[in-house]
């Protein structure tokens, strides 16, 4: 059984040097006396869902081609989220592993955290795979509705459309626009201080001298 469950529009983000703000009540092009864009990039979630029966506490191999033809069919790719939801009292420990081997095999890793809430109650004897994905739009551009604004000191109705336009389209994961990304040591520096080590440690090639080849051919 395959559904699909979209979520509305969770965010509009203001992309200031102080973070994330809220657009300001009122603030139309004709007021608008500052640099803020009325047009932001909105955060849109679909959830894909997919019942696999389980056969004991396993998915069967035919089970896992079916939900590897799922996946495909929806276009799992990078950004997207699989999670597993499971009966009320029944972890399904193994079958969450024959899951994750087939999310695995689509390049992604099954989510440690609790899937989605969807729509009606996981059946004894299934798991629910709950794949969601994120995107991201600028509702309402380009926007001309106001284009000749005579004072210098405001902005026109098409401003921002064009840089948060470009921004919701390129960002990997949508999902960063609302959250942010949380700081982790493997920034710039220590990915660029391992390629500088591996080069140094790495022995040169040549040192290991041409290989030996003979040059006699066949003869009688």
């Amino acid at each position: 059984m395959s559904r699909l469950i979209k979520i509305a529009a969770v965010s509009a983000l203001a992309l200031a040097a102080a973070g994330c703000a809220t657009q300001p009540r009122g603030l139309t092009p004709t007021n608008n006396f500052s640099l803020y864009s009325l047009h932001q990039p909105e955060v849109e979630h679909t959830n894909f869902v997919f019942d696999v029966a389980t056969d004991g506490d396993n998915v069967s191999v035919a089970e896992q081609a079916r939900l590897g033809a799922w996946f495909d069919s929806i276009g799992l790719r990078y950004g997207d989220s699989v999670s597993i939801d499971t009966p009320r009292g029944y972890e399904a420990v193994k079958a969450r592993h024959d899951v994750a081997q087939v999310a695995a095999a689509h390049g992604l890793l099954v989510a440690d955290a609790a899937a989605p809430i969807t729509e009606g109650g996981v059946a004894p004897g299934y798991v629910r795979v709950v794949a969601s994905r994120a995107s991201a739009s600028v509702d309402g551009c380009p926007a001309w509705t106001n284009p000749d604004i005579e004072s210098p000191v405001r902005t026109g109705s098409n401003y921002g459309c064009a840089t948060n336009s470009n921004l919701a389209a390129m960002i990997a994961n949508p999902d960063d626009l609302v959250h942010g990304r949380e700081a982790s040591g493997e920034g710039a520096v220590v990915v660029a201080g391992r390629a500088v080590r591996t080069y140094r440690e790495s022995q040169p090639t040549g040192r290991q001298g041409l290989p030996a080849s003979s040059t006699t051919t066949g003869g009688r």
